[in-house]
């Protein structure tokens, strides 16, 4: 029997969630080797994130089986105020299983997803969200340009030629220093990114005064949160390397997929080495050209990533 009346019945009125979830995805299983910095990199995605966006968000982070020291900073974090939404998964589901639960969960009407290494810019939210708004039938829109593949940027460039009201630009578009900087991240070679700059082609689409490069990726992206239903649930039976599926579905369907014109966004990969802080001091571009020279040096390479491959897998692989 029930005793007394429940408080709640007299609460008039609950909080309302912003327009915009901000939702980050995280993994990271422990903070030495490939992940010794990832905490930091993390910290400073938040934070950047939260950095003069340009508009009003909450933030949901998606944690999958991180490590204790991951887990304490993240609730720490939510207890004080700068997580509003905190998941944290027993088991790693992968991205796909990740993906399903924030894409159908988040409580905006948008959805700004980004994986825990993504550094964010000064304006990202508000440019982002311009395009999704100014466009029609917008899938996807990444904060930065780079260059994709075009097989999955077929319908955006089929609208663009079908309708008038498009100004269409090809060429080498993407300033050198822009499209370097992302690529390096992915851990190429200059010279391997200056082969496929001068063999590859960037699109421009202007569209009522507003300009958007053509593509966008799976890494970070903005989205109406109904359009991304459309593509649920995603069935991946590996944690990586599937997840180019958001890519391939979109662009079938005929969903546009844009990027800013500006790089709003970084992939900073595992390291904050690449990040420009105030009073640190650059590694000088000789030594670095030396240090990749060893390290790309065949017998080298091969030997120190099939240690590293034996380690991870002893550990890991149970």
């Amino acid at each position: 029997m029930r005793i007394g009346q429940n408080p709640a019945k007299f609460v008039k009125e609950v909080a309302r969630p912003e327009r915009i979830t901000v939702a980050v995805l995280n993994y990271i299983p422990f903070l030495s080797g490939f992940y010794a910095e990832a905490l930091d990199v993390l910290k400073v995605c938040l934070e950047s994130a939260r950095n003069d966006p340009g508009l009003p968000f909450d933030l949901m982070v998606f944690d999958n089986a991180s490590c204790e020291e991951v887990r304490q900073y993240l609730l720490d974090e939510h207890q004080a105020g700068r997580i509003q939404y905190l998941f944290l998964s027993e088991k790693n589901l992968g991205k796909g299983g990740a993906w399903n639960i924030i894409l159908a969960g988040a409580p905006g009407e948008i959805i700004a997803y980004a994986d825990s290494d993504v550094l964010f810019l000064p304006g990202w939210l508000k440019r982002s969200v311009e395009l999704l708004e100014t466009y029609p039938r917008v899938g996807m829109v990444t904060a930065r340009p780079f260059r994709t593949r075009e097989e999955y940027m077929t319908a955006t460039l089929e609208w663009a030629q079908r309708t008038p009201e498009v100004q269409v630009e090809e060429g080498q578009l993407i300033p050198w220093e822009v499209f370097l900087e992302f690529d390096l991240s992915l851990g190429q070679s200059e010279e391997e990114i200056r082969r496929r700059y001068e063999s590859t082609r960037d699109v421009r689409l202007t569209y009522h005064g507003v300009p958007a490069f053509a593509g966008a990726s799976h890494w970070q992206f903005t989205a109406w949160k109904t359009t991304l239903q459309n593509f649920l649930p995603f069935s991946m039976d590996r944690p990586m390397g599937q997840v180019k599926q958001l890519d391939e579905r979109m662009n079938a369907a005929g969903f546009l997929r844009l990027m800013t014109p500006e790089p709003l966004a970084m992939n900073m990969s595992n390291t904050l080495r690449g990040v420009q802080r105030a009073g640190s001091a650059p590694v000088s571009q000789p030594v670095r050209r030396k240090v990749s020279a060893l390290l790309e040096f065949p017998p080298v390479k091969k030997g120190l990533l099939s240690l590293y491959d034996s380690i991870f897998r002893w550990y890991y692989d149970r």
